[in-house]
C-alpha cells in the first residue's frame, strides 16, 4: 500500500486535465451566482483591490462571469455558493440536518527510527469524553513524513470545549506520542467535514447545475474518508453532463446523475453506515460505536437495519449548552515540541491575506456576541476557532468582539457551530488563505 499525499495529487491532477485542454483558473474564488429566470447560468469571481471601508484601490479590478450550460459545485462542506444554492432551490427540503466534524491534521517530519512506512492507525474517543465523538488517524508515508489528524463532530454540547486544544492533548498519548518525539511539525491545517450521511443528502441536482463531493455529503463517517466517493460523484455528473450536451439541452435538472447516484456505488456505500452517526450522537462513544458496528454488519450481510434510518434531530450549532451549565475545560500549557498553540499552527499552514480587504467573516447582527453569546455561551467562537480569529478584548463598557480575519484557514466552524447563527464565511480576495504543501 501506497500513501500520498492528497494536495499533492490534486495539482497533479490538475496538471493532467490542463494537458486535456480543461482551463484552471486558480486564485480567483466563485463569489456570486449568476441565476437566471430560476437557471443557474455559471458564477462570478470576487472583486479585487477593494479596500476595507470599501472604496477601490489602484490594483482594483472587478470580478469575471464565467458563464456555462452547466455549473458543477465542488466547494467541499459548508461551501458558500453552495448554501446559497441549498437554500435558494430547497435542496434540502425533506431531509435530515446536515451534521459536520471538525477535522485537524498535522504534517511531521519524523526520526527514521520512528518511521514505519505504509503504516496506517486509527482511534476513537480519547481524549474526549463519552458524550463527545471524535477520532484520530496517523498515515507514516515518503520517507519521512508522518501525518496525524483529529476529527471532533461538531454536535459537541460543552461551550468551553476548545477542540484545537482538545487535538494537541491528543498527542501525548503514549500510543502517538513516541513517533513524533524528536521529530519536527512542518504542516498545519484545518477543515470541516460532513457527517450527515444518506439522510442529509440533498436534492443533488437543480436547473442549470449539480452538486458533488462533500458540497452534497458524501463522506462515509466511519471510515473517515470521503475522497472515492467524491471522485465517483464528480464523474457521474460529468457523463450526465456530456449526455444532456450530446442531446443539445443545457440549463435544466440533470436528473441522470441523480439515478446514477441511487444506482451507484456511493449510495450503496452511505446506506450501509447511514445509522452510524446518530447512533453515536445518542449513545456516545462506547454503546453508539458497538451498536454502530451492530447495524453495520446487519446491513452488509442482509441489506436491512434494526433501526430503518435514524434521524438526527438538532443541528450542530443548536446543541451548544449554556455557559451556567457546563463546566470550565483547564488545558495544559503547549511544551513546543509535542504540543503548540493556534498561531504557530496558522504559520505552518501558510495562510496569507490582504489586511485591508473586506472582512470575509460578516455578522448579521453585529450586537449579538456581546448581548447573546457572551453571557449565555462564553463566546464560544474564541475556543470552536482553530486559528484564533474570534477575540473578545478590552474591558467594561470598552469590551467587543474582534475579528482576526487575517487569521482564517478556511476551516468553517464558525460558519456552522455559531449559536446564534450570526457569522457568514464568504469568499475573500482571491489567492487569500491557506496554501497547503504535502498536505
Amino acid at each position: 500500500m501506497e500513501i500520498v499525499s492528497l494536495s499533492n495529487l490534486c495539482r497533479w491532477l490538475g496538471v493532467q486535465a490542463e494537458a486535456l485542454g480543461v482551463e484552471i483558473y486558480a486564485g480567483f474564488p466563485a463569489a456570486e451566482l449568476l441565476i437566471e429566470g430560476g437557471v443557474v447560468r455559471g458564477v462570478a469571481s470576487g472583486d479585487f483591490g477593494v479596500a476595507r471601508d470599501g472604496h477601490h484601490k489602484n490594483n482594483y479590478a472587478p470580478g469575471v462571469e464565467l458563464r456555462c450550460k452547466y455549473t458543477l459545485f465542488a466547494e467541499g462542506a459548508r461551501g458558500s455558493l453552495s448554501k446559497q444554492l441549498l437554500k435558494h432551490f430547497a435542496l434540502d427540503a425533506g431531509r435530515e440536518v446536515q451534521k459536520f466534524g471538525l477535522g485537524f491534521k498535522e504534517l511531521w517530519e519524523i526520526e527514521p527510527g520512528q518511521h514505519r512506512h505504509g503504516m496506517v492507525l486509527h482511534t476513537l474517543g480519547w481524549p474526549l469524553d463519552n458524550a463527545t465523538g471524535g477520532g484520530s488517524f496517523l498515515y507514516h508515508w515518503g520517507k519521512r513524513y508522518c501525518a496525524i489528524g483529529f476529527v471532533l463532530h461538531l454536535d459537541y454540547q460543552n461551550p468551553f470545549m476548545s477542540p484545537f486544544e482538545e487535538f494537541q492533548r491528543l498527542k501525548r498519548h503514549p500510543l502517538i506520542s513516541p513517533f513524533l518525539e524528536g521529530g519536527r511539525r512542518i504542516g498545519f491545517g484545518a477543515r470541516v467535514v460532513t457527517e450527515g450521511g444518506l439522510q442529509s443528502v440533498p436534492q443533488l441536482s437543480f436547473p442549470g447545475g449539480a452538486l458533488i463531493g462533500c458540497a452534497a455529503g458524501f463522506m462515509n463517517v466511519p471510515r473517515i474518508k470521503g475522497t472515492h466517493n467524491a471522485m465517483e460523484s464528480g464523474m457521474l455528473a460529468a457523463e450526465a453532463v456530456m449526455a444532456a450536451l450530446g442531446e443539445g439541452r443545457e440549463g435544466d435538472r440533470l436528473e441522470a446523475y441523480e439515478a446514477a447516484y441511487r444506482n451507484g456505488a456511493i449510495y450503496k456505500d452511505l446506506r450501509k453506515v447511514r445509522n452510524v452517526k446518530p447512533l453515536w450522537s445518542r449513545f456516545g462513544t462506547l454503546p453508539g460505536v458497538a451498536l454502530g458496528g451492530l447495524d453495520m454488519w446487519t446491513n452488509s450481510l442482509f441489506g436491512r437495519s434494526f433501526f430503518g434510518t435514524l434521524g438526527h434531530g438538532k443541528t450542530d450549532s443548536a446543541m451548544l449548552k449554556h455557559a451556567a451549565e457546563s463546566f470550565p475545560i483547564l488545558y495544559p500549557k503547549p511544551d513546543g515540541e509535542l504540543t503548540f498553540d493556534r498561531l504557530s499552527g496558522v504559520y505552518l499552514s501558510g495562510t496569507n491575506h490582504n489586511e485591508d480587504q473586506p472582512l470575509h467573516l460578516r455578522l448579521t447582527d453585529p450586537s449579538l456576541p456581546l448581548r447573546v453569546n457572551l453571557p449565555e455561551y462564553s463566546e464560544p467562537a474564541q475556543r470552536y476557532c482553530p486559528a484564533g480569529v474570534y477575540e473578545i478584548v478590552g474591558q467594561g463598557e470598552d469590551v467587543h468582539l474582534q475579528i482576526n480575519a487575517t487569521n482564517c484557514v478556511h476551516c468553517k466552524a464558525c460558519d456552522i457551530k455559531d449559536p446564534s447563527q450570526n457569522i457568514t464565511w464568504v469568499t475573500p480576495e482571491g489567492g487569500g488563505g491557506p496554501h497547503y504543501a504535502n498536505m
